[in-house]
């Protein structure tokens, strides 16, 4: 991760060479679709910056660096030809990501002065004041709108709000800002800013963050997209501004989108032909398809033709057939639906070749142990691969229920690929019985439950979206909330019995009127990745055990009775029984953002020890 050119150091008049600056961070192949994506803001020592866009030549990712990655079924449902992982490279004098400096607002401990970096004059390559020569601080306070734009908090405004000249005259004073905190708290209110033109008086940054604090100045968004560069000109915007912490985690919300390689597609035999599916789906026999390889690969096609049309009908298996323009939101349910299938179906080991990334088998020990537990097909996934890939991102919102229309794209212009990663690793998939399932979903206090969940939930949608946009309709059902708070107990189990950080597994739900299933993986690919220990945990008699304890921890909680009978908990009301101290977990681990959880779904309440799908083994 390196700054923009302008930061290197050019050859000086004596004629010694030039030399970049010093590395100035490195983060995570992962991190950088998951924290440090395009758009978001980076802290490296005592400066920040901004992640630069995919498509700029002098400030994007060093592509010759970001190998490239293949997953036809999620490629298809972005809209892109392949994926690529982020650049990584040990030599110093080569490029990675690139970032700007961001914000440009900084201010002087020792002169108080705020300013632009560039008017302190500061050394080249360095962030000093360069009278004071003290290390200058970056703006404290950014702004930002829900479309995703991203701007200098206007601290102009903020301290001329109250003179008679109006916001016209601002900036134009003469004089110069000043920044002190008068060391009496740590809130707001000891943050004071001021102006050398004496015509406003000093104030504090307290109110800054109140909701039409910037509305109230007649302030509105004007675009502003740094990520992009200076060349990118603002576009026209208008919406409320949101004062923000620079640090915060409503600054930027990575919106990723994953898919399991399964086949036909994760032997890795169609990756030669990534760029051309669209082009073949054209064709509608056998013949055509033939001559356009013949024509593209100069009679050399890597791939025979029967596994060509054997890959295209896959294809065409998958398209949702229920719309005649399938929604985005559709077609990944489809997607997810064809996992749900092959999981269930499984993939032998020794039918396949040792390229083969899905190996996915039944168990060798009894499953009927199982039956008394309501579940029912477990399955061993020994080898998996997930590509995870960075579709866009948000500001000021769930990545989960933001529409089409708040996502921030991380170009300019259209590219044939996006960033990604993969894992590598093992799992265990799991199914509840149908049977045992739709009984349990028909109680009246099961539906109550969940609908409590799910109006808190669509109402926070709703209100994200905004005035005049369609929010995505909550997920929320018995099975997926039952689903969920399963897998998180299996998790939290496992974390305790087998030895595996929460931290390293990841949740899967399949949770749909024809599905209703959890895969539990390893979410990362290091010593925790693949080692066996996670697949071995799914042998019947194991996982009878595991679930058991699981249930069985989890009808106390250190906060109980708070936590079991709180009517709501969670952000904006969308979980019930539900805390830290029970069945959260890591953010990297769950699907959901710790939300649509329940407790009670489990295990049943004091007063209604029924309501739970476990409450046989509760009770005993």
């Amino acid at each position: 991760m390196t700054p923009p050119p302008a930061r290197k150091r050019r050859a000086t008049k004596g004629g010694t060479p030039a030399q970049n600056l010093p590395r100035r961070g490195a983060v995570r192949r992962a991190q950088a679709i998951t924290t440090y994506g395009v758009g978001s803001l980076i802290a490296v020592d005592n400066e920040s910056f901004v992640v630069s866009s995919l498509d700029r030549a002098e400030e994007s990712w060093r592509v010759d660096e970001a190998p490239r990655v293949y997953e036809r079924r999620l490629a298809r449902l972005l809209g892109v030809n392949y994926f690529r992982l982020p650049p990584a490279s040990d030599d110093d004098s080569k490029d990675g990501m690139r970032v700007r400096r961001f914000p440009l607002m900084h201010s002087c401990p020792e002169c108080t002065e705020l300013q632009r970096h560039r008017d302190f004059n500061p050394p080249e390559g360095k962030s000093v004041c360069g009278t004071c020569e003290v290390d200058l601080v970056p703006s404290r306070f950014v702004v930002a709108c829900e479309a995703g734009h991203l701007d200098e908090f206007p601290y102009w405004h903020w301290v001329h709000r109250s003179t008679e000249r109006g916001a016209t005259a601002v900036g134009r004073c003469g004089g110069k800002l000043r920044l002190r905190s008068s060391g009496r708290t740590s809130s707001l209110r000891s943050i004071l800013v001021s102006c050398t033109c004496e015509r406003a008086p000093e104030v504090s940054m307290e109110g800054s963050f109140r909701k039409n604090a910037l509305k109230d100045l007649g302030l509105r968004c004007q675009g502003t997209r740094p990520w992009l560069g200076t060349s990118a000109p603002p576009v026209n915007c208008g919406r409320p501004l949101r004062t923000l912490q620079r640090g915060s985690s409503a600054v930027w919300q990575p919106v990723l989108k994953s898919a399991l390689s399964i086949p036909p597609w994760s032997d890795g035999r169609s990756d030669p032909l990534s760029e051309h599916w669209d082009a073949l789906r054209e064709y509608d026999n056998r013949e055509h398809v033939g001559i356009y390889l013949k024509g593209v690969f100069k009679g050399q096609c890597p791939v025979p033709l029967d596994e060509v049309m054997a890959l295209l009908d896959a294809e065409r298996e998958e398209d949702p057939d229920s719309e005649a323009h399938p929604t985005f939101d559709h077609r990944y349910r489809a997607l997810r639906n064809k996992e749900y299938e092959r999981l269930r179906s499984g993939n032998d080991e020794s039918e396949n070749s040792r390229d083969e990334q899905f190996i996915c088998e039944p168990p060798l020990g009894d499953q009927s142990v199982l039956a008394p537990l309501g579940i029912t097909g477990p399955m061993l996934v020994k080898k998996l691969r997930e590509v995870r890939a960075l579709k866009a991102f948000t500001r000021l919102a769930d990545p989960d229920s933001t529409i089409e229309s708040e996502e921030m794209p991380l170009s300019d212009s259209s590219l044939p690929w996006l960033p990604a990663v993969q894992v590598r690793g093992e799992g265990v998939f799991l199914r509840l019985d149908e049977n045992r399932l739709g009984a349990w979903e028909k109680a009246v206090a099961v539906a109550a439950r969940t609908e409590r969940m799910r109006t808190a939930h669509q109402r926070m949608l709703d209100q994200r979206a905004g005035d005049g946009n369609q929010a995505v309709p909550s997920p929320a059902t018995p099975r997926m909330v039952l689903l969920h708070t399963l897998a998180h107990v299996l998790i939290d189990e496992w974390s305790l019995e087998a030895g595996y950080p929460a931290a390293s597994l990841r949740e899967r739900l399949y949770a749909a009127d024809d599905m209703a299933g959890v895969l539990i993986y390893t979410a990362t690919s290091d010593s925790a990745g693949s080692l066996g220990g996670l697949v071995a945990q799914g042998e019947p008699e194991t996982l009878d055990r595991t679930v058991r304890s699981a249930i069985r921890r989890a009808e106390w909680c250190s906060s109980d009775p708070l936590c079991m009978e709180t009517g709501v908990s969670g952000v904006g009301g969308a979980n019930l029984a539900a805390c830290h101290a029970c069945v959260m977990l890591p953010e990297t681990s769950c699907e959901h953002n710790n939300i649509l959880l329940d407790r009670a779904l489990l295990v049943g309440t004091p007063e209604d020890p029924d309501l739970g799908f476990f409450a046989d083994i509760a009770a005993g």
